[in-house]
């Protein structure tokens, strides 16, 4: 559904779906939101659906589809300043976490995001050096 890094019909769809799902917080669990950011080029807001992992008491969202995701290209020409809806609106600022330290959020994320395991070449259960390898093909942002 992501040939290329890119979300197909079926998946934007479904994405659409569970953008609404998740921001309303219906039959969601709490770690899946939906994330409102404007546009860089319409200006306008654009949601999707994500999830939400914790590490060392903050939370992060990551990129699987890496850094070429129009998500993380809006984020960045947004200045981090977006939306979390899960039930209620956050608003928040997504500040991009230096790769250097990301392994053990990457590790953890797949724990928590079964859908995103496709996206990743290595297994959730990998040591963390191979989390390391990987980890400046993935963004992450603290969600702050």
């Amino acid at each position: 559904m992501y040939r290329g890094g890119r979300p197909n019909a079926l998946a934007r769809l479904l994405n659409r779906i569970s953008a609404a799902q998740f921001g309303a917080g219906f039959l969601a669990p709490p770690a899946w939101v939906t994330l409102e950011v404007t546009g860089r080029r319409s200006g306008k807001p654009v949601s999707l659906p994500l999830v939400v992992t914790t590490y060392e008491d903050q939370r992060f969202l990551v990129s699987m589809l890496g850094p070429r995701a129009n998500w993380v290209a809006n984020v960045r020409a947004a200045h981090g300043q977006a939306v979390l809806r899960h039930g209620t609106t956050e608003r928040v600022r997504l500040i991009e976490v230096d790769p250097v330290v990301t392994a053990p959020i990457l590790r953890g994320y797949l724990a928590v995001a079964p859908g995103a395991r496709a996206h990743f070449p290595i297994d959730r259960t990998a040591p963390l050096a191979e989390f390391e390898r990987i980890a400046p093909d993935y963004p992450v942002f603290r969600i702050a």
